[in-house]
């Protein structure tokens, strides 16, 4: 096995000498777990979430919820589906402090579970990694006080902070500006069945990034029985309404992470190969899927059969101009995918990506310029003009897709030393190990890759 290298230690990214021929089969997706967990505590009976991701984002969150008293079983099973693999039952209990939880650096579990902690009777103390603390976090806890919580954050709108459980919230009308994050809505939108009243969020900023995790929310909780009224369902715009109510136990399996199929899929591209990714789902609100149209528009080509998702490059890519505005974690990938590319990119839409696990704008410039690319930000995004690159240390900040968007830059260009490559953890375990048997099944090398 592969071992993944220390934090901070330089990890050599492989030159892709030949064209990749492989199945790579990635694990569940971070964003349905997530969710997945919380409407699960949530609910009024027991609960069963199959194919989990096992990363450090998801056992953050199950970790913070075990210390709120809910129980997670984690077990290997068959689902009366037959599916097969890991499985965790969720078994609900009533909330209680005092607990701390530790968000880590993860956006789900600093924003999700302090609406989950009104509910809980007692202190619940939410603290994180030094990044978190200069996260966007002000709006959700400004509606949560609209909506009747207590919370003591110092007068700062961001962690550490104190959630003074009452066992239960009011709920209501609140608006927000969710601008910096769609996931001020969704945390509001995962609890609010337990609140009293429910909740009407309003959205009152000029821009809603990343709308396909709203969507996941409000099809997941439609799934556990929610009642929820949305923009798309004839509701008004910007505005989500959800109605009190029990949240029903479900059997749910967890869809691979389409985000986290990206580096494999530029591998394809880039060296002219062939990845296949098993049980692609024809029908999702991953923001994932999209690769299949941009990754198509910038040189390859894709088929969606019973073995999953085919992608085909030519080893030739394209630059695109693309509003990446709903799918903005595919922003690093696309980037470094645009830096190896036959003309110049313009990515759009993605302002918000200065407020993630890092100053993803600003880190792709300085890590792509350093490797002697022609990378400017712009308002809302990146100007990428494709330079021949050469090898040097590509920085990642903590953050898992600035690692990954190394490692694709490094399939062509000799010597990419990508620092701390062991962040990827966040979201996908293993991908030293999972990019080395990538690699190793290859064909004959077509003209251009490694140049």
């Amino acid at each position: 096995m592969t071992e993944t290298p220390a934090p901070h230690a330089l990890w050599p990214a492989p030159l892709a000498e030949a064209a990749v021929q492989a199945t790579v089969t990635v694990p569940g997706s971070k964003s349905v777990t997530n969710r997945a967990l919380v409407l699960a505590a949530l609910a009024s009976e027991p609960g069963w979430v199959r194919r989990p991701l096992r990363s450090r984002d998801s056992q953050l969150m199950s970790d913070a919820l075990r210390a709120l008293g809910v129980g997670i079983e984690e077990t290997v099973s068959s689902s009366s589906a037959g599916e097969g693999g890991e499985a965790w039952r969720v078994i609900p209990a009533a909330l209680h402090g005092p607990a701390t939880v530790d968000v880590g650096n993860a956006g789900t579990v600093m924003r999700f579970l302090p609406p989950v902690a009104t509910l809980a009777s007692g202190d619940i103390r939410f603290d994180g990694d030094p990044r978190s603390y200069e996260r966007p976090l002000g709006q959700v806890i400004t509606a949560l006080r609209t909506l009747g919580a207590r919370i003591d954050d110092d007068g700062r709108g961001a962690l550490p902070l104190t959630v003074q459980g009452g066992g239960a919230l009011e709920g209501g009308t609140v608006e927000i500006d969710a601008t910096n994050s769609s996931q001020f809505v969704s945390a509001l939108l995962l609890s609010a069945p337990r609140f009293n009243q429910g909740v009407e969020v309003r959205h009152v900023g000029t821009n809603l990034p990343s709308m396909p995790h709203i969507r996941m929310t409000v099809e997941m909780l439609r799934a556990a029985g929610a009642q929820v009224d949305t923009p798309e369902s004839g509701g008004e715009k910007n505005v989500w309404r959800v109605a009190p109510g029990a949240l029903l136990g479900r059997d749910l399996v967890v869809e691979p992470d389409l985000s986290n199929a990206q580096p494999f899929l530029a591998a394809a591209l880039i060296t002219g190969g062939t990845v296949t990714i098993p049980d692609w789902p024809r029908r999702t609100t991953q923001p994932g899927d999209a690769l299949r149209r941009i990754f198509t528009e910038m040189g390859g080509s894709c088929e969606l059969n019973d073995a999953g998702l085919v992608f085909t490059g030519t080893g030739k890519i394209h630059g695109i101009d693309v509003d990446l505005g709903e799918v903005g974690e595919l922003t690093p990938g696309i980037a470094a995918v645009a830096a190896l590319a036959d003309s110049e990119s313009v990515l759009r839409g993605v302002q918000h990506l200065r407020m993630h696990e890092t100053d993803r704008l600003a880190a792709l410039t300085k890590e792509i310029n350093g490797l002697g690319g022609d990378v400017t930000e712009t308002a809302d995004g990146l100007r990428i003009r494709p330079r021949k690159l050469h090898g040097g240390t590509f920085h990642t900040y903590d953050d898992h897709r600035m690692a990954t968007a190394g490692a694709v830059i490094g399939l062509a260009v000799e010597g990419v030393l990508i620092e701390n490559v062991a962040t990827t953890a966040k979201t996908l375990p293993d991908f030293p190990k999972m990019w080395a048997d990538m690699l190793a099944r290859a064909e004959a090398a077509p003209a251009g890759v490694g140049a």
